[in-house]
């Protein structure tokens, strides 16, 4: 990756990408410019970030990119410009080698994981993050909490016994993993994901690959950057 700017390059014919100025994850990796950086440098294509502030990302400009004012975006040179933090991973998976197998078949069951861990795997997470947030004062939330984590805990059992004794979710390493070692590391300090040390294994494994550290060691320096003022 090339040095963040407010600006764009567009000109040097490189995809530009749109990450928090100031990521509420505090530099863990967690915001989902994250996916779109491991596939970048997965793919080892070279890209330029564009730095969006809360505020800039409600904007005009940066709502013809992204409807609903969320990052990530992509804009390729001469090519599509996309939000959607699968999408894009999916698109340079198909563009580019590295993420996705060459068998037809084994290719079509990476991207079904694609959307195992966006559409199966994600959203019960993410209820029971919103659920800490937004409702941890309200009377229902110790009623509602078990209800919440049984429904992540049918995912991660299945995800578990899927990886009990494998590296990966289907073969080698592919955008299917990616995706969902970004879904499960969500969880990441949480102690839903203490009895299943296959998944604790897979993400570590996944984290450990140089492309998610070049990627991981970008996004935080922006959050250094940030924090320095």
């Amino acid at each position: 990756m090339r040095p963040e700017s407010p600006e764009t390059h567009l000109a040097d014919a490189v995809p530009v990408i749109t990450a928090f100025e100031a990521s509420p994850d505090e530099g863990r990796g967690m915001a989902r410019d994250t996916k779109v950086r491991w596939a970048l440098e997965e793919v080892g294509q070279a890209y330029d970030v564009r730095l969006v502030s809360f505020a800039a990302m409600k904007q005009p400009a940066h709502l013809a990119l992204q409807p609903f004012g969320q990052i990530p975006t992509y804009e390729e040179p001469g090519g599509p410009v996309l939000f959607e933090s699968g999408a894009i991973v999916l698109h340079l998976a198909q563009r580019h080698a590295g993420l996705l197998p060459e068998d037809p078949d084994a290719r079509a069951r990476a991207v079904a994981w694609i959307f195992a861990a966006l559409n199966t795997v994600e959203p019960p997470i993410v209820e029971w993050e919103s659920a800490h947030l937004v409702e941890r004062d309200r009377p229902w939330f110790a009623d509602r909490l078990p209800i919440l984590e049984d429904r992540i805990h049918a995912r991660l059992r299945v995800l578990a016994a899927r990886l009990d004794g494998a590296d990966w979710l289907d073969g080698g390493f592919s955008a299917g993993d990616l995706m969902m070692v970004e879904t499960l590391y969500r969880l990441d300090g949480a102690p839903l994901l203490d009895t299943y040390p296959p998944l604790k294994a897979y993400i570590a494994r996944a984290h450990a690959r140089p492309a998610y550290r070049r990627a991981f060691a970008a996004q935080r320096a922006v959050f250094e950057v940030s924090k320095r003022g």
